[in-house]
């Protein structure tokens, strides 16, 4: 039986890369579309057949029971679940002696840390079906309290944060049931998360993706030297294979 997987945010950046990948490697993926006037995810889609473009807001309830509803009329067990999605915001930049946008904050939240959830409970029965019951977040060092010295970004670090302990909260649940847990910081990307392509960054998507995968696909974690860690210790790692402080 053919592995199957569902990514999040898959319309480009990362998210596309992702699903590239795991077309590579003989899965099915369900990818979410977000923005159907972005023609990268389509253009793949009509190459392989294994690819089923699904639309997908994850901060929307209507819209993730909508798409939980096709996938279940598609497939009666996904393996893999990437929450992949998120959005920044040139507001997160403001000084605190500027007038914060809250509102705009609140559309960070629904997004990083809420869609996340969002995306589990609706597609949770799914998984069940699955021997793998895998669950991926793609996070941030942004979210590590330990680590932080930014002076700004209050509504991203904090939706980053957040996610990181809805992660752990998930854990605590759901690892007793045979779920494993790939929490990871995939490292500073040439990607279109500010709306254009940040071309300063350090990583191609494609490169992310791979070693993102490598992890992702894994047996059981591994650390950079390679040495087998425990699955029912939840750790948050970048894409060096470093774990991070939280």
């Amino acid at each position: 039986m053919k592995n199957v997987a569902l990514i999040t945010g898959a319309d480009r950046g990362l998210g596309l890369a992702l699903t590239a990948g795991l077309i590579s490697k003989g899965w099915k993926v369900f990818a979410g579309q977000y923005m159907p006037e972005w023609p990268e995810l389509a253009e793949l889609s009509a190459k392989y057949p294994s690819i089923e473009m699904i639309p997908l807001d994850v901060g929307s309830d209507e819209s993730m029971r909508h798409s939980a509803q096709m996938v279940s009329g598609l497939t009666d067990h996904l393996d893999l679940l990437i929450n992949n999605a998120g959005v920044t915001s040139p507001a997160m930049y403001r000084d605190i002696r500027e007038s914060q946008d809250y509102t705009e904050m609140c559309r960070l939240y629904n997004i990083n840390a809420l869609g996340p959830l969002r995306t589990v409970e609706a597609f949770l029965p799914l998984l069940e079906s699955s021997p793998v019951k895998r669950l991926c977040f793609i996070s941030s060092e942004a979210g590590s309290i330990n680590a932080c010295d930014r002076q700004s970004w209050y509504g991203y670090c904090m939706s980053k944060a957040a996610l990181n302990m809805e992660v752990k909260i998930l854990f605590n649940r759901l690892r007793p049931q045979g779920y494993t847990f790939r929490l990871y910081h995939p490292g500073w990307l040439r990607s279109y998360m500010g709306g254009t392509k940040n071309t300063e960054a350090d990583l191609e998507p494609r490169d992310a993706a791979a070693l993102a995968l490598a992890y992702f696909l894994r047996e059981r974690a591994a650390d950079t030297n390679n040495r087998r860690i425990d699955e029912n210790r939840l750790v948050l790692r970048d894409w060096r294979g470093r774990e991070m402080p939280w």
